[in-house]
């Protein structure tokens, strides 16, 4: 008689996952905060920058930008949770979620508040490139400040991610659809709109605190030329 199932033992890879998935969610007080964001303004945006940049920009290297902008003006978000204390941090480190045979990695763009979002786009290529093949560097993948989760490639309009510890939270993004939106003097549009939907670590952030975060990203993503700028010098 043929087997029911097929037994896989789990890599080395998964394992980790598994492990640090677990502690996660076991000892971090999740909650969720979700927001429509409207994406056509940085379509156009991000369109312009392509047709003048051999450097093509993705949406989700516009919105790594977006984020480190938005967590200089929000640093309770831009934090990990470490023993007896918070910590607080000065640069936007965002850890990227990226899909490699068997699991995932997280490779870290540094500093990203400071970085224009080509310069953004060329090394989360180059990121994401040496995590397929397994050739990160171990300070290339901690330290993370903040983390990006985005699906939207594969279709889901919405999920909840896990926190990545120490950090105290991570934005899930999915795919951008078009739908009729109403206007606040009634009249209906057409617009693309994304569904983000950031998990923090209760601890350390309060509801108000995630709220206003999304608030401010939400804006700069439907005011795109503030991003035009590096936030700050090195």
């Amino acid at each position: 008689m043929a087997e029911a199932y097929t037994s896989v033992p789990l890599s080395p890879l998964r394992k980790v996952i598994a492990a640090r998935m677990a502690e996660a969610a076991r000892t971090i007080p999740h909650f969720r905060v979700v927001v429509d964001i409207e994406m056509d303004a940085l379509l156009s945006w991000r369109a312009r920058i392509n047709a003048s940049s051999a450097d093509k920009v993705s949406i989700n290297d516009c919105l790594v930008k977006a984020c480190a902008s938005a967590l200089m003006e929000h640093p309770a978000i831009n934090a990990q949770f470490v023993g007896d204390a918070i910590h607080q941090y000065h640069s936007a480190d965002i850890s990227i979620v990226v899909a490699v045979d068997g699991g995932l990695a997280t490779p870290v763009i540094r500093g990203a508040d400071r970085k224009s979002v080509q310069e953004i786009a060329v090394e989360s290529k180059a990121l994401a490139t040496r995590a397929a093949a397994r050739q990160l560097r171990m300070d290339e993948i901690t330290g993370g400040s903040f983390s990006i989760s985005n699906l939207g490639a594969y279709g889901v309009e919405q999920f909840d991610a896990i926190i990545n510890p120490p950090q105290c939270a991570i934005l899930a993004v999915g795919s951008a659809k078009r739908r009729l939106v109403i206007r606040d003097n009634g009249e209906s549009q057409l617009a693309t709109v994304l569904c983000a939907t950031l998990s923090v670590d209760h601890r350390a952030i309060d509801g108000a605190v995630a709220a206003k975060f999304l608030a401010t990203l939400r804006g700069m993503v439907e005011a795109p030329g503030v991003l035009e700028t590096v936030a700050r010098p090195a």
